[in-house]
């Protein structure tokens, strides 16, 4: 026999022996979902299990390989579990071909994906049990925070941040093909995106027009026929509707990225990240009275963000992001130290990142 024959078969042999232990792993997903039931941790501890001794440092090239193999079978099984559970409808806004289904596509590669006209509606239909998760952007590296989004976790204490996703944001200006970029006189984009290339956008003498999102700018340019229109959008979204990149990475900020959220019904409970939602007395030194708690913990408070109360002028309600994990003592003894202090508190999300 060829050595080359013998290569094959022996690949061959372990293909097979790979599918069979991968039906099997699937199988206690489900056997692990079936039993929890809702309960059941589908996003499981970032921590990896230590390499085997016996393989540990014997071909160090390959162990960042089996580490994206391990991630992938966990992501996977990760998905056959919300499907066992009916949990595989995930909700997101705008059309397909959005940032943030270009998101979703990421966290949830298998889910039924929903489609909503507002951020509202993906809440609503979290909170109602049509979908189990819900993808939103939170915050972006060059635009800032999306207001309208921490709003709505203000407004829906009954759901929950189980996780945080940063997805690089590279814009492009896109048109119907056979357009030039000289040819373009009107630019239509979501508010984040035209903010994210203000720049650009500066330098052509060209003003944008808002719409619900970048997808639904693509989409619009790529029915109107018109070649002196163009989108601001992803390369991903050009591909969908078939439409040209007249200019590539139109936003000012080479590091752009957004950082998209994951709502669920469920109250999670493990993560390196915690965040809250607060309110306190409208006087003096009551904030900081927080501030010096969180401090005096010995938390790290990696964020702060300030609210204007909804129907109460001129009143505020904040968000904090904290390291550390919830369930440790330190962090309940700080929690119960902030409920002295606050009138309102809330574990929002609890993640890891």
């Amino acid at each position: 026999m060829e050595p080359e024959q013998s290569i094959a078969q022996s690949a061959e042999e372990l293909d097979r022996q790979l599918a069979r232990l991968f039906y099997r792993r699937m199988e206690l997903a489900a056997l692990k979902a079936r039993e929890q039931g809702e309960t059941c941790p589908v996003f499981e501890s970032e921590q990896e299990p230590a390499l085997p001794a016996e393989l540990a440092g014997q071909d160090p090239a390959l162990e960042r390989y089996y580490w994206a193999f391990r991630q992938t079978g966990r992501q996977l099984a990760a998905q056959y579990q919300l499907e066992v559970l009916g949990r595989d409808r995930v909700a997101y806004q705008g059309v397909e071909g959005a940032f943030s289904h270009i998101a979703l596509r990421k966290l949830f590669p298998l889910a039924k994906a929903r489609s909503y006209p507002t951020w509202a509606a993906v809440f609503d239909a979290v909170e109602s049990g049509e979908a189990a998760y819900g993808v939103l952007p939170f915050e972006n590296s060059n635009a800032g925070d999306v207001s309208a989004v921490l709003d709505l976790c203000f407004a829906h204490p009954e759901l929950h941040v189980c996780r945080v996703y940063d997805l690089p944001v590279r814009q492009n200006l896109l048109a119907l093909p056979g357009a030039r970029l000289a040819d373009i006189r009107r630019v239509v984009s979501h508010p984040q995106a035209i903010a994210q290339s203000a720049r650009f956008l500066n330098s052509l003498g060209l003003t944008a027009t808002e719409c619900l999102n970048t997808a639904v700018a693509a989409k619009q340019v790529a029915e109107s026929g018109d070649l002196t229109l163009a989108a601001i959008a992803s390369a991903e979204t050009a591909e969908l509707y078939g439409l040209q990149v007249l200019a590539a990475g139109v936003n000012s900020d080479g590091d752009n990225t957004t950082r998209f959220i994951v709502i669920t019904r469920e109250n999670p409970a493990e993560g390196d990240r915690f965040s809250l939602l607060f309110t306190v007395d409208h006087k003096a030194g009551q904030l900081a009275r927080v501030i010096q708690a969180i401090g005096a913990a010995g938390f790290n408070m990696e964020c702060i963000k300030s609210r204007p109360m909804p129907g109460v002028p001129f009143e505020y309600y904040f968000y904090v992001e904290l390291e550390g994990q919830p369930g440790r003592q330190e962090s309940k003894t700080l929690l119960e130290a902030l409920g002295q202090i606050c009138n309102t508190l809330r574990v929002l999300g609890v993640y890891t990142k």
